[in-house]
């Protein structure tokens, strides 16, 4: 099911519909300010599996991040310094994935060994009232990218046809990108990237 909203001015009434099936353990396809991706709520753990069954991964090999809408609710699900917490408001909201030291109030299953996790917020208005409206973060992933279905990243009536039928809901929210968030590891004491993507980190 495609449901259309526009980047520039997200509906309302759209909004809500999205927000009541993630409420109802949804799987929603979504826009970011980079590439498409696959999330649910962060409070459903139906959501959760079901995403696992479409990538057809385990737990272990799953990797998430956590889609919130402003850096206030950042703090309650990672440990921010204060010189990490100047990096962040100097780069988001954009295109960045910031990997820091989970708080107890992220979920076990979603934490590797070493109880890190990675943290976004978007620059994409969809995204960010989605959040909003949810009251809680998206716990999201990308959708799966190789040659053979770079195209799908990118057009979402295109991704509508090679996951529709997995996922609860698809938004068009225009054409994507096809290039990710750019990842930095915040857990040492320098920033390092250990992908580099769309977005360009200001120190």
């Amino acid at each position: 099911m495609i449901i259309k909203i526009y980047p520039d001015s997200p509906n309302e009434r759209e909004i809500d519909r999205v927000v009541k099936i993630l409420q109802n353990d949804g799987v929603v396809i979504y826009p970011t300010d980079s590439v498409y991706a696959m999330g649910c709520s962060l409070r459903s753990k139906k959501g959760f599996e079901k995403i696992l069954s479409i990538k057809n991964i385990n737990k272990k090999e799953a990797t998430f991040s956590l889609i919130c809408d402003s850096l206030s609710n950042l703090s309650d699900y990672a440990k921010v310094d204060t010189p990490t917490f100047k990096v962040l408001k100097r780069n988001l909201p954009g295109a960045f994935t910031f990997i820091l030291a989970a708080s107890n109030k992220v979920p076990d299953k979603l934490l590797s060994r070493r109880k890190q996790i990675g943290l976004r917020i978007p620059d994409n208005r969809i995204t960010i009232e989605l959040v909003k409206q949810l009251g809680c973060p998206l716990l999201s992933t990308s959708i799966r990218i190789d040659d053979d279905f770079i195209e799908y990243i990118s057009d979402p009536e295109l991704i509508n046809e090679r996951f529709g039928s997995f996922a609860d809901a698809c938004i068009d929210g225009g054409i994507g990108g096809i290039i990710p968030s750019t990842i930095v590891n915040c857990t040492n004491s320098e920033f390092e990237i250990t992908r580099q993507g769309k977005g360009e980190l200001k120190i």
